[in-house]
């Protein structure tokens, strides 16, 4: 059944219009205390039985009450109504409330700019492509209604309000591309929402278990698009925070000052462009050994790299950034540095884990490593353990269970007595035990890995890449990684294979279909994320410079944008020029021949045949009008033949010229 069938105009408009505001409240709908919405639904909800029943619409005491009402109860839930989410709350409850008061259609246009206002608010929390497609629905829904209002009486149909919509829309898209490829791009109004910032995985402590919950964030952390050759999967970790404290059951970022790593680059390097999801935080996960001096620049960020060699940003990134780097496939890194300024790559919290402390010096005491030198001593010792967990009963899992129920002593107990855990266990162990034997060694966590494939060449890094390996400090040689991870499960690393948790229904149902349907999302998302999203100021630069400017700036871009806005107001005006002239033959040739007879000193008038006109021209010239009203009476003529008989193009050039050669002659005598 039809929308509207069987009800009146009245009721039907105000139905669709309901269920439009319904549309525009329901992304909202998530970040609104139960109490709005509640209360917005009871609004629409009363204002729909009101259309149905055709009761009266409640006094404007009522709706006085109920307003400030809702402002008192805005107000004693945000403390004020100038933040963004107390405002947005209030323009649903004004969008709700105004609905019961529609007695008139400026009623209604009062809706239509509040609901338009909404969609806009939207875009604070989410520019995703799937926000986006909703909201043009809704905006196309909004545009309906409003032609609706305008529409005159009877009753027409949705679907003809509905095309006069579509095509208004179609009609402004141009003037939306040309502003949206133009219009500046002013930080902070072109960033990516701060309140739906996508998550990383990653943190400046870890703990154990802590990894294994990202198994289940199979989003996008960031993607790399290479310039050249792309870096063996043993390569393919990306650096995050460095985490050298610990307390016996976290690991911690270092805090205060400390001594900066030397970093020696050698090879040739990889180029790369890197879009990097918002983190929320400062730790910024590059390719080791990235970046060339100790500062770059990412969009509005500056990003140095700190005295781990972990590179963070100036302040939380809040946005979505896109920036090229650069990493060698070769380094040699904190080689000058010495034991006394290890001190906190040292550090065990006293009377923990005595087990492993005792078995990690039992092992560097053994004398096919007591025999080495200082310098071969620490890479034996991290040798041995990889093979202590090559060859032992340890498990790779992500379900290990809880740790730490009966013992304060993690390591010992994942060391010693269950044997099962993933990357933060074995990380953490092999850093315990390396401090244990006197090696500085710390933890550092970022991700390992991309996707099998890229997808229109963008290497994807999951958030369920997130990994978390251990270096160990060698003098003379440096800091040197070690991922024991690769030892009980080299799959991981050498396929670069994120963590997997059981596969959902859909998975189970579908195995071939689902990575199918999901793969084509993420290529939509991606070609969404670099074409619109990541629009920037330099891309409005290079744009600029491809039009011919060969030094663009904001001068040169303000100067675009003015020439635009000059062309639409212009081409506005034209077609409000062309619209009010006549379309059809027949009013075109009656607006001659009344220009012709106004320059003859008659008085015609617009609404009088050419019959009247003729008989006019006859009484002020005689015989001498006689050849302009026989004009004026084939046009008559024309007017009632059969569509067969009808004038051509021909006939009507022909009947001007004779029309205009008459009145010559009229006006000579």
């Amino acid at each position: 059944m039809k929308l509207g069938s069987g009800l009146p105009r009245e009721s039907r408009d105000v139905f669709f219009l309901l269920a439009t505001i319904a549309a525009v409240v329901a992304p909202h709908v998530p970040r609104l205390p139960v109490w709005v919405q509640a209360l917005c639904a009871l609004m629409l909800v009363w204002r729909g039985w009101i259309a149905w029943s055709g009761h009266k619409l409640p006094n404007r005491w009522l709706l006085a009450a109920a307003l400030a009402a809702s402002t008192t109860l805005v107000l004693l839930n945000w403390r004020s109504l100038f933040n963004r989410e107390a405002d947005i709350a209030f323009l649903c409850i004004l969008m709700a409330l105004k609905t019961l008061e529609l007695r008139a259609r400026r009623d209604a246009f009062v809706v239509f700019f509040l609901g338009f206002f909404l969609i806009l608010t939207r875009f604070f929390d989410s520019q995703s492509l799937p926000t986006a497609l909703w909201m043009l629905l809704v905006v196309w829904a909004l545009l309906t209604a409003l032609v609706l209002a305008q529409m005159p009486v009877g009753q027409p149909s949705l679907a003809l309000a509905a095309r006069s919509a579509a095509r208004v829309t179609l009609a402004g898209l141009p003037i939306m591309i040309l502003l949206y490829l133009l219009f500046p791009r002013i930080a902070p109004l072109w960033g990516i929402p701060a309140d739906s910032l996508g998550k990383t995985g990653l943190s400046n402590q870890m703990s154990f278990g802590a990894m294994s919950e990202i198994a289940n964030d199979d989003s996008i952390a960031l993607r790399l698009r290479f310039m050249g050759p792309v870096p063996p999967p043993g390569r393919r970790y990306l650096r995050g925070p460095v985490l050298e404290a610990f307390d016996g059951q976290h690991w911690l970022a270092q805090e205060g000052p400390r001594a900066a790593d030397s970093l020696i680059n050698s090879g040739e390097p990889w180029r790369y462009e890197m879009t990097l999801e918002p983190l929320r935080m400062r730790a910024i996960p590059l390719l080791e050994s990235a970046g060339g001096a100790g500062a770059m620049s990412a969009g509005p960020y500056v990003l140095r790299r700190g005295p781990e060699l972990q590179w963070t940003a100036d302040m939380p990134v809040t946005e979505r950034l896109r920036f090229t780097v650069q990493a060698w496939p070769e380094q040699q890194a904190g080689a000058q540095r010495t034991h006394a300024s290890l001190l906190p790559d040292l550090q065990l919290p006293a009377g923990r884990n005595p087990r492993t402390i005792a078995w990690a010096r039992a092992l560097w005491r053994q004398p096919r490593i007591a025999a080495l030198d200082d310098s071969a001593r620490p890479t034996a010792l991290a040798a041995a353990v990889m093979q202590h967990v090559r060859e032992g009963d340890f498990f790779y899992t992500l379900s290990p269970g809880r740790y730490g129920d009966t013992t304060p002593d993690l390591i010992d107990e994942f060391w010693f007595d269950r044997r099962l855990g993933f990357c933060e266990h074995f990380a953490a162990a092999f850093v315990v035990i390396m401090r244990a034997a006197g090696v500085p060694a710390r933890i550092v966590t970022g991700f390992q890995g991309f996707d099998p494939e890229p997808v229109d060449g963008w290497w994807i890094v999951r958030n369920s890449n997130a990994h978390a390996w251990a270096e160990y400090w060698v003098p003379g040689l440096g800091w040197q990684r070690a991922d024991p991870t690769a030892a009980i499960a080299p799959e991981r690393v050498q396929y670069g294979r994120a963590l997997r948790p059981a596969p959902g229904a859909l998975e189970r149902l579908s195995p071939a279909v689902w990575p199918a349907v999901r793969g084509l999302w993420e290529r939509l998302d991606n070609r969404w994320q670099q074409m619109i999203l990541n629009y920037s100021r330099q891309d409005q630069f290079d744009l600029l410079k491809r039009m011919g400017v060969e030094e663009p700036d904001w001068v040169a871009l303000g100067q675009a944008g003015a020439v635009v806005i000059g062309l639409i107001a212009l081409g506005s005006a034209s077609i409000i020029v062309w619209q009010r002239r006549p379309h059809d033959a027949w009013s075109r040739r009656r607006a001659v021949v009344l220009r012709l007879l106004h320059d003859l000193g008659l008085a015609s008038a617009t609404h009088e045949s050419p019959l009247r006109w003729a008989e006019q021209v006859r009484q002020r010239f005689g015989a001498r009008g006689q050849i302009l009203a026989e004009l004026l009476m084939s046009l008559e003529r024309s007017r009632y033949a059969p569509s067969g008989a009808r004038w051509g193009w021909r006939e009507s050039i022909a009947w001007r010229h004779r029309l205009h050669a008459a009145g010559r002659m009229l006006q000579a005598k």
